[in-house]
């Protein structure tokens, strides 16, 4: 069989979780009309069946990026870090453009004086400087094609074309599924064989307590505006699973969640607990529907909002907000607890 890690790259908001989620068939990454929804590098993992003739079986491991801008914050400089990290260990970059969004590209290509950085005076021609220097392939795809005519499709493949020698361009809609399956078919074709790394019903590698985590937040990105969304971080304080099975015929178990929800200023926080607390019952009633259909359970969700001043410039706090760093401090208190 085949395997590999392909990165999927672009700017925010082109689409990179909506495809994700349709690729995996799971809603592995929240999806929201604001940009810059995705924080960190999500895992989707996909089993291809051999098809006779046309390939082997294959395990693909999608690693979905925060959507790539020139960083302004130290939250930016993380989230671009998470993109630097997805491209140290991969097989094959995707590289994602929306059709229904101009796209700016100037002389991108062109020599810099040596040892100055490029001028880029654009998103675009950034994020096609990260991918110059990459030694795999790299799939120009093109997000919304049922957006926009046919006849506006090619002289926008010729001029991206142009930007770098891409190994493919697919045109792809992942609402409507058109191009996925070629899409598949095409990543198949250059990966490397191997084994898996995942099981065979493997979809994710986050856990569950950061997919919770991640509902609230967009839960949040949905009922709220303006720069609240993007100043707004989720921490999960409590999960406490239901113990037992149960019966036959019985209520579904009950899982409750205690999470708390930071901001960086006052005013903020009385928006998001709203006038007699409306703003964050609506929060907490939209997650928790997501949240029962991924847990399987019923849910008792319990929301507080904690004013954090400028977090999104402390280093410190946004990494104790990485998934994986959370899963130590975890085992290690529960270290301690079995200690005593």
């Amino acid at each position: 069989m085949k395997s590999g890690f392909v990165a999927i790259l672009g700017r925010p908001n082109v689409g990179k979780s909506t495809l994700l989620n349709a690729l995996t068939g799971e809603k592995v990454a929240i999806v929201t009309a604001k940009p810059q929804t995705t924080r960190n590098r999500i895992v989707g993992v996909v089993e291809v069946p051999a098809h006779k003739g046309l390939h082997p079986a294959a395990q693909i491991v999608f690693v979905d990026t925060p959507g790539v801008h020139k960083p302004a914050s130290q939250l930016d400089r993380r989230m671009l870090h998470e993109v630097h990290e997805a491209l140290a260990s991969r097989d094959l970059v995707l590289v994602l453009m929306d059709v229904t969004r101009r796209i700016g590209l100037g002389d991108a290509s062109a020599e810099n004086p040596k040892g100055k950085a490029p001028n880029w005076s654009s998103e675009d021609e950034f994020l096609l400087s990260l991918i110059r220097s990459l030694d795999c392939p790299a799939f120009l795809v093109l997000t919304k094609i049922d957006l926009v005519r046919k006849d506006q499709l090619l002289p926008l493949i010729e001029s991206l074309s142009k930007q770098h020698g891409f190994a493919a361009v697919i045109p792809v809609s992942a609402r409507g599924r058109d191009g996925l399956d070629i899409l598949l078919r095409k990543i198949v074709d250059v990966l490397p064989r191997g084994q898996r790394y995942f099981p065979k019903d493997q979809f994710t590698d986050q856990p569950v307590r950061f997919m919770v985590a991640e509902l609230i937040r967009e839960s949040i990105l949905i009922e709220t505006g303006e720069e609240v969304p993007y100043a707004a971080a989720v921490v999960i304080e409590r999960f406490e699973e239901p113990e037992g099975n149960p019966r036959p015929g019985g209520r579904k178990p009950l899982s409750r969640i205690h999470a708390a929800i930071y901001c960086e200023r006052t005013g903020q926080k009385a928006i998001l607990i709203g006038k007699a607390g409306s703003k964050l019952k609506a929060i907490g009633s939209g997650a928790r529907r997501k949240i029962e259909s991924l847990l399987g359970t019923r849910v008792y969700l319990e929301l507080h909002v904690i004013v954090e001043p400028g977090w999104r410039e402390s280093k410190a706090f946004i990494e104790s907000l990485d998934w994986r760093n959370q899963l130590d401090r975890l085992a290690e208190k529960q270290a301690a607890q079995h200690d005593e």
